[in-house]
């Protein structure tokens, strides 16, 4: 897992938060609120709706988050995790998994961390 993860919190602007998640060229963004997960936004979710015009100036990474996320534990192993992220999601596979701790986000599992640990 990543440990160093980036963040957002829930009174940032949608588009803020849009633009971090381009120039870290990452996938997802956990929503931290006094150090604990309360959501997660996607890139793929946040630029479709951003293309569709579907968010109004101002609107809040709170007003789109996804919650409850989907997490796993830092003591699940690595079929575990697998599996959450295969059937985790209603929509798909999802390929960022937050890894909390007593509530608390002490990491982040991505598809491509899975790939490197296997092969």
């Amino acid at each position: 897992m990543t440990t160093d993860v980036i963040t957002t919190a829930c009174d940032v602007d949608v588009v803020c938060a849009f633009e971090k998640l381009m120039k870290n060229k990452i996938s997802s963004l956990p929503v931290v609120e006094d150090e604990k997960l309360v959501g997660i936004i996607t890139a793929t979710d946040v630029g479709h709706n951003l293309i569709l015009d579907k968010y109004e100036l101002g609107t809040s990474v709170k007003e789109i988050m996804i919650k409850p996320v989907v997490t796993v534990s830092p003591e699940d192993d690595i079929e575990t995790a697998i599996s959450i992220m295969k059937d985790g999601a209603s929509s798909g596979i999802l390929n960022q998994l937050p890894v909390v701790e007593d509530g608390k986000l002490v990491g982040i599992i991505s598809d491509g961390d899975i790939i490197q640990e296997i092969f």
